[in-house]
């Protein structure tokens, strides 16, 4: 039997909904789409749309990774409108089953089917069989997750808002610009500044700190500019934007004991490319005193792969069927 077949896999973030359709077992994934979320007014809308645009008449199945605490059947998006019942949302397309879990979840659970063409490596050593493996990843929030081993040998991917927790200060000028932005926001978490509000965040403290006058800029606009190198506000927003991301990524690394590596997800860090520092970013990741040396060992990847969450989410609905 087919069981859980066809699917439809979702993995929402604050700024896009990404779709696709699973055929069967072991079946690639098709009609992958990527709709800004803005162009529908709710999650069942750009659904329905993308089942109609791509003549697909009844799943069975859905998985959605959604950019939220999922703790119950009310689901609030955190960097969007988004608000919906997921019972709600399985009436009223006709499922048999609908799992919603933590888009960084599902992300996740994709790492293990991961490719070396998937991935470009940021230095470290040689990750550890069966150890813990770290992930986060800066976009329009900041999404952070890892996998532990179970019981059974398989692997477990962990469901927190971790891009919430307090940022902390690595040295005497970082301090200085969390300062600043403690003026503005009653709480400086880590997605406050490593995000895509939070590289303008992060600018427009620059700004205050050398009185430079702020230009009303997007964070693409920031990136752009980091990018060609043709305003040194943006080239330092971006300088700090990585060592805060390696900070929290080495934080996060003994959190988890991750000597099976950390995989960095989101849209920021692959945008940059060249612009973003490796030999920065590994520095302020290793800089951990005593255990400097376990950091050293723990290699990191970008994630360049364009839609790895879609299969994380099969993967979510395969566990299902496991258990």
């Amino acid at each position: 039997m087919n069981q859980g077949y066809p699917r439809l896999l979702g993995d929402i973030g604050g700024t896009n909904a990404r779709w696709a359709w699973q055929e069967s077992a072991g079946a690639d994934l098709e009609d992958i789409s990527v709709q800004p979320c803005e162009a529908n007014a709710s999650l069942q809308d750009s659904a329905s749309s993308y089942l109609l645009t791509h003549g697909r008449k009844q799943p069975r199945w859905a998985c959605i990774g959604i950019a939220a605490a999922v703790t119950g059947d009310a689901v609030h998006m955190t960097n969007s409108s988004w608000r919906f019942s997921i019972s709600e949302f399985k009436e009223a397309l006709g499922l048999e089953r609908c799992l919603v879990i933590n888009d960084f979840t599902a992300l996740a659970l994709s790492l293990p089917a991961l490719k070396p063409v998937d991935l470009r490596a940021v230095g470290g050593g040689v990750a550890m069989p069966g150890a813990a493996i770290a992930l986060l990843g800066p976009g329009t929030g900041l999404g952070i997750s890892g996998l532990v081993r179970g019981a059974g040998g398989g692997y477990t991917a962990l469901s927190g808002e971790g891009g919430h927790a307090t940022l902390a200060a690595m040295d005497a000028q970082q301090a200085q610009l969390l300062g600043i932005l403690r003026q503005r926001f009653s709480h400086v978490s880590a997605e406050r500044v490593l995000s895509g509000a939070g590289l303008v965040n992060l600018y427009q403290a620059l700004c205050t700190l050398h009185g430079c006058a702020t230009r009303d800029l997007q964070p693409a606009d920031v990136t752009d500019c980091a990018i060609t190198a043709s305003d040194e506000q943006c080239v330092q927003t971006v300088r700090y934007f990585t060592q805060f991301l390696g900070g929290v990524a080495g934080n996060l690394a003994l959190t988890l004991g991750a000597l099976g590596g950390v995989y960095v997800g989101g849209g920021i860090v692959p945008r940059l490319g060249a612009a973003f520092d490796e030999a920065l970013f590994r520095q302020s990741f290793e800089d951990k005193g005593r255990y400097r040396q376990m950091l050293v060992d723990i290699p990191v990847w970008v994630i360049t792969a364009s839609t790895p969450a879609l299969v994380g989410a099969s993967c979510a609905l395969d566990s299902v069927i496991e258990t």
